[in-house]
Parts: structure tokens; sequence; C-alpha cells
């Protein structure tokens, strides 16, 4: 029998965590704004004032899937919260319950640490992760829309 086994991301897998990041982006169409590299993902995740965390998860020791996230904060509640940035589970590993498997791990993750809430965000069209997130109790949070400041328009912004 086959054991799926989630650890948390040690330095020596930023390679693995890289080619996740690149395979995730590929299915998302967004290979084009990859622009991490080892080491901006070392020092985000293992450096002084180290901001996110990674997960792996291993089917016989074999990483098929992995998160990154990191903690927020609620004003209105007064507490951190958990934020899922990215949760992949290779094609051929889908419909086994590693996603669901790593999703629980992390739900444990922000209870544990006293988290007020766990969020993420999915692409609109990604019916697949849409229904799957549905399916374990998760909903849309319509009453908000995400706006991002990047690039030039960010660079513009800071220089006011």
């Amino acid at each position: 029998m086959s054991e799926f086994r989630i650890r948390s991301a040690t330095p020596s897998d930023v390679p693995r965590v890289l080619a996740f990041i690149k395979e995730l982006a590929e299915y998302e169409r967004l290979s084009h704004e990859v622009v991490a590299d080892a080491a901006a993902l070392t020092a985000a995740l293992f450096g002084p004032g180290a901001n996110a965390e990674a997960l792996l998860g291993e089917l016989d020791g074999e990483p098929i899937a992995f998160a990154v996230f990191f903690h927020n904060f609620s004003t209105f509640l007064g507490r951190k919260g958990l934020y899922l940035e990215d949760l992949f589970v290779r094609p051929a590993h889908r419909g086994g319950g590693h996603g669901k498997a790593m999703l629980a791990h992390l739900a444990g993750l922000a209870v544990a640490r006293g988290c007020g809430r766990f969020e993420w965000a999915v692409l609109d069209w990604n019916q697949p992760a849409i229904k799957f997130y549905e399916a374990l109790g998760a909903r849309p949070n319509a009453d908000w829309t995400v706006y991002r400041l990047d690039g030039a328009a960010l660079a513009s912004l800071a220089r006011v």
C-alpha cells in the first residue's frame, strides 16, 4: 500500500519547490510570469525574516504535491490567518485524496496556530479546483474583489 506523507520543506528542497512552481504556472497558463529563482525562494522560505513556508506531499518518497503559505492578519478578528498562496498536485496523482490531505494538514496548522481563518484564491476558469474546494465546504467570498499593483504601477505609486 502506498504511503502519502506531508512534511515541511527544507533548504535542500528549494529546487523541488521551484520545479513545482513552474509546473503550476504552466497549468495556470502563467509560465511567462515566473521570475522566482532558487536564491529568492531560499531567502523567502528559509532566510532571516522568512515570510513564507512550504510543504511537500510525498507518495512513497516521491514529491507529488506542494503548498506555499504564509500568515496574514484580520483586523476584524484581531487574529492572524493562514493564506495559501499555492497548492499543486501533479496531474497523474489527482483524485487520490492528496490535495484534500494537504488542505486538511494546512487547516490543522491554522487551528494549532490560533488562526481565525484559512483563505486562498482560485482562478475563475479553474472549475475542477472550484468544485474540489466547494466539496470541502469552502465558499467564494463574492463580496470582495482582489486588487493588485505590480511592475510599473507599483513602482509609480511608490514614488508618490
